[in-house]
Formats: C-alpha cells, structure tokens, sequence
C-alpha cells in the first residue's frame, strides 16, 4: 500500500521509467509464453524447446537489471536522514524497492498475457493471422506452467532490486527537479579505489570468444554461420556470448577507472583533472552497464557482418528479443548516468558556489563522453571482428 501511495505522487519522468521497465517485462514475458507454447505443440523437440527457454534468459538478464537500476534512481527508495526514525531504514526501503519493481513487472506479465491470449484466439476464437503456427493457436497450454514463467521477471527483479538496494550508502536526496533536502559536507571527495575486475574480465572475455571460435566450426572444420532462428544456434555458441558479455561487464569498471587515469595524465588542467576524478570515482556504476552495451553492440556488429550480404532469416520473436536486450542495455546505461548525475550533485553545487563557471563543468561532461567513446568504440569493434572471423572463415 505505501509503495503504491509513493507511486500516485511521484515524478512524471520516475512514472516513465517505471512503465519501460512494465513494457520489457511483458516483452519478455510473451517470449517465455511462445517458448511455452512451442513446447506443448512439438513435444518430441525438447532440446530445441530448451534452447529457446535458454534464449529467453537474455533478454530477461537485460529486463532484470534495467529493473535494477530504475529502483536505484527512485527518489522513494533513497535513504535519508531522518528515516530510520519512523521505520524506513536500508532494509525497509529495499523491500520497497522491491515492491515496487514487483508491481511495475506484474503488471507487464498481464499485458503479455492479455496479448499472447489475444493473438492465439483464445479470447475471440479466432486467431491473429500467421499466428497459429508461431503461438501455437489451438493448442491447450498448461496452466501451472504460465503462471510460473509469467512470475519469473517479477520475482527475479524484485529480488535482484532488493539486494542491490539493501547496502546502498546514506546519500543527499536529489529531486527530480534538481533541488537539494538536505546540504551535505562541502570537502570534494578523494577518488574511490580502483577496481579490480579488469584481469578477470579480460580472461573471461578472451575465454568466451574461444568458446564462440569453437563452437562455430562443425566436425569437417567449416565455418558455422550463426542462423537467424532461436532454436539452430548451438548451446555453446549462447554459452560463449555469455562468457563475453560477463567479462566486458567485469572488466568495465577497470577500463573507466583507466579512462580517468588517461584524462589525468600529462600535466592536466583544472577541466581535465576534474573529469578525471570524477570519471573514476564513477568507474563501478557505469562501468558494469557500459560494459554490457559493448558486449550487445559487438554482438550486434558481429550479426550484421554475418546476415549483410545475405538473405535474413530473422524471425518477429528473433527481432523482438534483438529489441528487447538493445533497449534495455542502453536505457540501463542512461539510468546509470541519471544515478552518477544525481549522486555528485552536491559536488556541483560547490564548485558553483565557489566561482567555477558552468561552461568547465559542461566542458569536463564532454571529456568524460569523449574518452570513453574513445576507448570503448574500438574494444567494441574488435571483439565484434574477432567473433565473427571464425564464422565468416
């Protein structure tokens, strides 16, 4: 009830973050769905039924954690001085964040019910065209099963948000507005350590491109070009994209915290040393998301060298998971600046307060973007090249 109190009252914009995230998970939810239904109209193709279910996770991971990073931006989840006084300490506000993320997700499960049910007929008896074969229209789906996979986005986003907020530190509340509740220290904090990801990431990204070499290439050593259709890609292809896309997230923070230390160097000015501090002391929470839109990006680049030249058989449901996963990787990335943004808020006050002009502000904003592109655009290419050279060959 309280969760839904904050919710009549909150920002417009916190209300449009919350309705994306409803809209991924009722597209992940009708992908779940068509995998179920493919699976109660071929039951003598479980390991293809099984291999779409294990596409699905994708696009759920993506939904999860764009999940993840609207509740660490929602204003009502923010702790606070004052708050533990009337019973909302970190874990009350977890669990808030929870709640919430749980209604905003439960909501898009009944949208892609209401909408799978619609295509299939089962609401007006007759089914949408093409889709008979695709939903599996005329086919009884079991009851147990629907529920459950409809509950997955739900419960693994409102848990992964509840964990990801229950240790959150005591930071100024930012408004959407851009006001200040209370008036935090004036001293500008030294940088944070640097992370300590980066080696684990580079191996398990070079470990995952391995896996993708080999797994590409049948038993007469000819290249496998990967198809356009969920359920004829191999298991240890997915497995070695998987291995990429955690290692480019794990080594993420590493390679932001370096892009700081790069601004830094050489005899920096005012503008340079203060986008560097701030760029590393920001390298753990837009280094992770940063890292994922490169792993999706070169994937991407990886598919269009592949498909470019030739016929396309990219499927609606192939397109659909392709949408979901760009989508909420760059919209987490955004979030996670927007969440950056608002924690060294009090930061700019200060230099504001203390005669810095606005232009060096926006200008060390320009260098952050910059460095980063810099750095991360040509990693992006060349594991896109490196993956697709094996199926190319």
């Amino acid at each position: 009830m309280l969760a839904l109190r904050l919710a009549r009252g909150t920002h417009p914009l916190v209300l449009v973050r919350r309705l994306l995230v409803a809209a991924a998970s009722a597209g992940v939810g009708f992908l779940l769905l068509c995998t179920l239904a493919y699976a109660s109209t071929h039951p003598a193709y479980s390991t293809a039924s099984v291999l779409r279910l294990l596409w699905c996770f994708v696009p759920l991971a993506a939904t999860v954690q764009f999940a993840v990073a609207v509740a660490r931006t929602d204003p009502s989840t923010r702790p606070r001085p004052g708050l533990s006084a009337v019973g909302l300490g970190p874990i009350r506000l977890g669990v808030l964040a929870a709640v919430s993320t749980a209604v905003s997700c439960t909501l898009g499960s009944m949208v892609a019910l209401l909408v799978f049910l619609y295509l299939r007929g089962d609401l007006t008896g007759l089914p949408f065209d093409g889709a008979a074969g695709l939903l599996g229209a005329g086919a009884p789906l079991p009851m147990a099963a629907t529920l459950v996979l409809l509950t997955v986005v739900p419960v693994a986003a409102a848990a992964a948000s509840a964990m990801a907020l229950r240790t959150r530190p005591l930071q100024a509340a930012v408004p959407e507005d851009g006001t200040q509740d209370i008036v935090p220290d004036e001293q500008i904090p030294a940088p944070a350590a640097p992370p300590t990801g980066l080696p684990w990431g580079v191996a398990l990204t070079a470990a995952g491109l391995a896996v993708e070499a080999y797994a590409s290439r049948d038993g007469a050593g000819r290249a496998f070009p990967l198809p356009g259709i969920p359920d004829a890609t191999p298991t240890w292809v997915l497995a070695g994209w998987s291995l990429t896309a955690i290692g480019l997230a794990t080594a993420g923070p590493g390679l932001t915290h370096l892009c700081g230390q790069l601004l830094q160097a050489v005899r920096p000015g005012a503008v340079r040393l203060l986008a560097g501090r701030v760029l590393m002391d920001e390298a753990r929470r837009i280094g992770r998301p940063l890292g994922v839109v490169c792993a999706v990006l070169s994937a991407a680049i990886a598919a269009i060298a592949l498909y470019g030249t030739g016929p396309r058989h990219f499927g609606p449901l192939t397109a659909l998971g392709a949408v979901l996963v760009l989508g909420c990787t760059t919209a987490t990335l955004l979030t996670s600046a927007l969440e950056a943004k608002q924690a060294r808020a009090h930061l700019v006050q200060t230099l504001l307060r203390l005669g810095a002009p606005a232009s060096a502000l926006r200008a060390a904003t320009a260098l952050r973007v910059g460095v980063l592109l810099v750095v991360f655009a040509p990693i992006t290419w060349a594991i896109a090249e490196l993956a697709a050279l094996p199926l190319t060959g």
